[in-house]
């Protein structure tokens, strides 16, 4: 079963790419969606055995990301076969071959309980995902192709030098080498202090660039701003979650060999940075979907600085984790409706969105709402087990400046949303495109999930999200 979780879209990949029909072509995205998602309901109901040597293995870590890109995945393939049937000028072979072989690479992430193995799938996100960005072939797009793969490629090779690090560390120990999670964490205790630092001082940096963590997101403004916004949503949803697994991986191994606290200040200070970074440059944004990737830096900002915190912050850190990629997956779809619409990203040129798309302009309202954390929405729910956490702990620096940051970015992204939502439309229609069933109703779930979340936790999702804090266990 878990082997076939990664197959399926790889051969859906296969089957999009020699499929001649460009309109026939998206159809096998939700075909193959659907059966990854139920693939993912009957593993989570019944947990499959880990494969022989225990490469690939489901734990709540791993089923909670697996849920959470399975469902994004899901809501981005539907929406595609309404967004290229638009797009007809466009050939849509690469897209649609490329989205499944990243389906099956962020899957391979998550089931992978050997970190050589999850940084092979890492990386293979990277290469799948830039075909995507380039979408649109213009001078923007590849430069922005560029700069992504340029960053993120120097930032795995670093992960990969840390994951060297730490294998040598089981040799200063005179262990049997390995790269294996469960004896890894089981043997913490015996590993070299010294180059357990070493290597998570390398992985923070590997991990923290595919995050987007500042001030390593420099090629984050670029890739989502010009990436089609299904992109955007697996990028900001589904990249970074596998992203953080893999420093939840690292984490697990650091906090079981103990230490002075090195490791959680050490996110605590970068998760703030990059909160602050965020702050700073949402403020008075002309793009609204290069503001989609500041908001992105801020809550991956707010995830370390939650793994840092650790104890009762690691609950909310799993929750927000959810709720963040979910709420991403309606922004960049919303966004991407209005940026078609318009023919522009510039928020000078847009404006009275609810107006001329009154879903699109409606939903993207409405993510901004639950995205800056507010009631009665999911992240609120996360973002409050967070902060209070912080201060129940006597980290009242960390939980205020925190607080005032979230705040000032609140302020921030209002400036930029609501001129956009509200008022009058532009006079001058640029493209004909309007409301459509296929490229509205996935936001819309979406946002219905999102809402749901913040209502009412499902006993299932509780039960995972404990059990993931629990293998987190050893923070501060």
């Amino acid at each position: 079963m878990l082997s076939g979780l990664i197959l399926i879209p790889l051969l859906g990949a296969l089957a999009a790419w020699f499929i001649p029909s460009e309109r026939g072509r998206p159809w096998v995205l939700p075909v193959v969606g659907i059966v990854h998602l139920a693939m993912t309901v009957e593993v989570l109901l019944v947990p499959p055995a880990p494969s022989p040597g225990r490469w690939l293995q489901l734990d709540p870590l791993g089923t909670l990301v697996l849920l959470s890109v399975s469902l994004l995945f899901l809501a981005c393939a539907v929406y595609a076969v309404g967004y290229l049937n638009y797009r007809q000028e466009r050939a849509n072979r690469p897209l649609c071959a490329m989205l499944l072989v990243c389906l099956a690479a962020m899957t391979l992430v998550a089931i992978s309980h050997h970190l050589g193995l999850l940084w092979v799938a890492m990386e293979t996100t990277t290469l799948a995902m830039a075909p995507l960005i380039y979408f649109n072939r213009n001078a923007r797009s590849i430069e922005a192709t560029w700069k992504y793969l340029l960053i993120c490629s120097v930032g795995i090779a670093l992960a990969l030098l840390g994951l060297l690090f730490l294998a040598y560390s089981t040799v200063v120990a005179r262990m049997e080498p390995t790269l294996l999670l469960d004896p890894l964490v089981a043997n913490a205790s015996l590993l070299s202090p010294a180059w357990v630092k070493a290597a998570f001082v390398f992985l923070l940096v590997g991990f923290g660039t595919k995050m987007g963590l500042a001030p390593l997101h420099t090629w984050k403004p670029d890739a989502y701003g010009e990436a089609p916004g299904l992109v955007g949503a697996l990028l900001s949803g589904g990249l970074v979650t596998c992203a953080f697994l893999g420093l939840m991986r690292v984490y697990q191994i650091c906090t079981a060999a103990g230490g002075d606290g090195f490791y959680q200040d050490a996110l605590v200070t970068l998760g703030l940075v990059s909160m602050a970074t965020a702050a700073v440059f949402m403020a008075r944004q002309a793009d609204f979907k290069r503001m989609l990737a500041y908001s992105s830096v801020e809550h991956v900002g707010l995830l370390a600085v939650a793994l840092g915190l650790g104890k009762g912050a690691l609950v909310g850190a799993l929750l927000h984790l959810v709720n963040n990629g979910l709420t991403k997956g309606v922004l960049f779809l919303t966004a991407g409706n209005i940026h078609r619409s318009y023919n522009s990203k510039r928020c000078e040129h847009v404006k009275g969105a609810m107006r001329r798309l009154p879903w699109s302009g409606g939903l993207f309202m409405a993510g901004f709402i639950a995205i800056t954390g507010s009631p009665p929405f999911g992240p609120f729910v996360s973002e409050f087990s967070i902060l209070s956490s912080a201060f129940v702990q006597g980290n009242s620096l960390v939980g205020g400046l925190a607080l005032l940051l979230l705040a000032a970015i609140f302020i921030g992204m209002a400036g930029t949303v609501l001129p956009v939502v509200m008022g009058e439309p532009t006079r001058v229609e640029h493209t004909d495109y309007r409301d459509r069933f296929l490229t509205v109703a996935p936001p819309l779930a979406l946002m219905a999930a999102v809402l749901l979340l913040g209502i009412w936790l499902p006993e299932p999702l509780r039960r995972i999200v404990a059990e993931g804090a629990q293998l987190l266990g050893g923070g501060r």
